[in-house]
């Protein structure tokens, strides 16, 4: 009888270097990652770190890049599960990375362009470190998920759907919470904080959800 073997490789080395930025990040920024840690009970991390705002620094280079590769790994397991003769491979996987990767920077840099251009630079340069924040965050969050579907329970499509939905709702929950921080703000520039999410957080994903359905 032949017995089916999968192999893990990439996401076991996918996962270590994940691990391995966040084991950095927690022994260079021991008191900025315990206050990203308690992100979702208290806001003492927007309150300290929200001072001194910067585009992206050592602690979020490290986050960022656990949160691109657990995305990666996470998406790649709905793939599998959703459609069930897909093989992922070495060099897809690494796309998928790298792809994500690229698309959040350009992202960055061009709400960074676009706040510039209509003058809206404080009101978003602290939307887009709370969503910073967050994508930081759950990356965390995504290291066990990821562990336990590949390593321990088979995935299926009601668990995937359990796991987004949970994760979903935490978010809407959160950054209504953040908004409404700063809804004076917000007011007092409506047309453009609505042309920004327009523009730049509805817009990039019906193009790429177009772009990937299309191929």
């Amino acid at each position: 009888m032949l017995r089916e073997v999968t192999y893990n490789e990439i996401f076991t080395i996918l996962i270590m270097v994940g691990l391995i930025c966040l084991a950095i990040a927690k022994t260079r920024f021991t008191n900025r990652f315990n206050d990203l840690a308690a992100l979702l009970t208290n806001s003492k991390y927007f309150n300290i770190y929200s001072r001194d705002l910067k585009v992206i620094d050592q602690f979020d280079t490290l986050l960022l890049t656990n949160f691109i590769i657990s995305t990666a790994i996470f998406l790649s397991i709905c793939y599998k599960v959703l459609f069930g003769d897909a093989h992922i491979d070495t060099r897809l996987m690494l796309t998928i990375t790298f792809g994500i990767a690229a698309f959040l920077i350009v992202k960055i840099l061009f709400e960074k362009l676009i706040a510039n251009l209509f003058n809206i630079d404080d009101i978003i340069d602290n939307y887009i470190f709370q969503k910073k924040s967050y994508k930081n965050y759950f990356g965390m969050l995504l290291v066990p998920v990821n562990a336990v579907l590949i390593y321990s329970v088979t995935p299926s499509k009601t668990i995937l759907y359990i796991i987004a939905s949970i994760l979903v709702t935490i978010l809407i929950i959160r950054l209504s919470t953040s908004l409404k921080r700063y809804q004076k703000l917000i007011k007092s520039n409506l047309f453009y904080f609505i042309l920004y999410l327009c523009t730049l957080e509805i817009a990039p994903y019906i193009i790429l959800y177009k772009f990937i359905t299309f191929y």
